[in-house]
């Protein structure tokens, strides 16, 4: 692989406006168009850098492309997730573990605090299995599906399910993420876990005041429907005990902490021997399911309500090409902003103007957000902030735990409100909801920045170490 020559020769103003024109690039269009890909202003803004790069900075397209290769080969291991991710959900669907979820679901949840219970169900679990990928894509598909069986705000319970998964995700010691906030600063996992408590403890209990707020106390859900609902998810032959097999062993191996990949092929494996016990197809149809997802038609003679076919028609290979090659552009751009040395730029010149904890932790929080914005990747923002700010936090003799704290505060729970990120993508492909539309309602990922910033300003440098 070529490895991509970085130009750093550039001025901070210029530098600024370069990223000023791309966040519009990436903006606008989304705002303005309707129903318009992310695709297209991601290629737009690398169009753009392209000839900014041959004509302004005189660099060579194969550097550029090199760039681009480079940056794209690191988030290679989100992108295989993305193949994974498909796999389980198409063979989850098949052994009918979602399907028995949302029958348990139906005669557990109530209506009236529905997305309190849908960010807390989704926390625990979360926090059980340490992924919040996984538990979207599965929990969260039951969760919504209950959502449109109920005649719920679809927007409202995927911002309580984003919210409940990406609290699980940054306070479990099975996350990648929390791992790799605490190991990127040399902290112990749980020293950093402890300490995002003051934030992450508010921030839970003010989107669960939230959540209840919103969740309708006064509705009055015909039980003629919730009934008919019921009996169309039974008549499917995919409600069944053994289907929570899946499900139990998926939360054991993520205990056991194998790799995520290894996890989801092991539960997909488990799935497909269940559903093919349970109802026996032909290799061909097998094959089918894996790539193009699965097909409730095809398990039964009957013919199915739309409603059911929308919730359990899912999964597949296939499904995950969308968002896979949304994630190839994002860090294809990421790649340009680093060969040109626009990146790189801001970064270096941002940590001389650092004097106090304040300026600092609201440095390390703009910095892990942008890259959000302009990259798409949270690993990324939780690495490129990380290593930019150990230095500087140990010049002003500050807690390298903050440090790791803020990167989870701005960098994980950031990423899925960002509609051209890897976890955007992912959730509104899986959910079929706009991430423009649940953003406003996912309070949690972004309660937790204005919570850390409140706190940093308030403690002092002693009071911090003292913690």
């Amino acid at each position: 692989m070529t490895k991509a020559k970085q130009n750093s020769e550039v001025s901070l103003l210029e530098a600024a406006i370069v990223i000023g024109i791309v966040l519009l690039t990436l903006g606008i269009p989304l705002i303005l168009i309707p129903n318009l890909a992310p695709h297209v202003p991601l290629i737009s803004a690398i169009v753009l850098l392209l000839l900014y790069g041959l004509t302004r900075r005189k660099m060579s397209f194969s550097n550029l492309q090199a760039g681009m290769i480079n940056s794209v080969s690191e988030g290679m291991g989100a992108i295989y997730l993305f193949f994974f991710i498909g796999i389980l959900i198409a063979s989850l669907m098949f052994a009918g573990s979602i399907a028995t979820l949302m029958h348990a679901g139906l005669k557990i949840i109530s209506c009236k605090l529905f997305y309190l219970a849908v960010f807390v169900l989704t926390a625990i679990l979360g926090v059980s299995i340490g992924s919040s990928l996984t538990t979207v894509a599965t929990l969260g598909v039951a969760l919504l599906g209950l959502a449109r069986a109920l005649d719920l705000n679809q927007a409202i319970t995927t911002g309580a399910i984003v919210s409940g998964a990406f609290f699980g995700d940054k306070m479990s010691p099975l996350s990648d993420t929390t791992s790799l906030a605490a190991g990127i600063v040399g902290i112990d996992l749980f020293t950093h876990i402890k300490n995002m408590l003051s934030t992450t403890v508010p921030g839970f209990i003010i989107s669960a005041l939230f959540f209840a707020s919103l969740s309708p106390f006064n509705t009055t859900v015909n039980s003629d429907v919730l009934n008919n609902f019921d009996l169309a998810i039974t008549k499917t032959g995919l409600v069944h005990w053994s289907a929570f097999i899946p499900l139990i062993a998926l939360i054991m191996l993520s205990l056991l902490r194998l790799p995520s990949v290894i996890s989801l092929i092991l539960v997909s494996a488990i799935s497909l021997i269940i559903g093919n016990f349970l109802h026996p197809v032909s290799l061909s149809l097998l094959g089918d399911l894996l790539f193009s997802g699965f097909k409730s038609n095809s398990l039964t003679c009957q013919k199915l309500s739309p409603d059911i076919v929308n919730i359990l028609d899912r999964g597949g290979i296939n499904s995950m090409f969308f968002s896979i090659t949304i994630v190839i552009l994002a860090l294809s751009l990421g790649g340009l902003l680093f060969t040109l040395g626009i990146i790189p730029t801001i970064l270096q010149n941002i940590q001389t103007f650092l004097k106090t904890r304040l300026q600092v932790t609201l440095a390390v929080a703009i910095t892990a957000i942008s890259v959000n914005l302009i990259v798409g990747e949270q690993f990324l923002s939780i690495l490129l902030a990380g290593k930019t700010f150990v230095p500087v936090y140990k010049r002003l003799d500050l807690p390298r735990k903050f440090l790791a704290r803020t990167l989870e505060d701005a960098g994980t729970v950031i990423n899925p409100l960002v509609p051209w990120s890897v976890c955007g993508v992912f959730i509104s492909n899986i959910l079929s909801v706009k991430t423009v539309d649940y953003a406003p309602f996912a309070i949690f990922c972004y309660i937790s920045v204005w919570i850390s910033l409140s706190t940093s300003y308030k403690e002092t440098p002693r009071q911090a170490r003292n913690k």
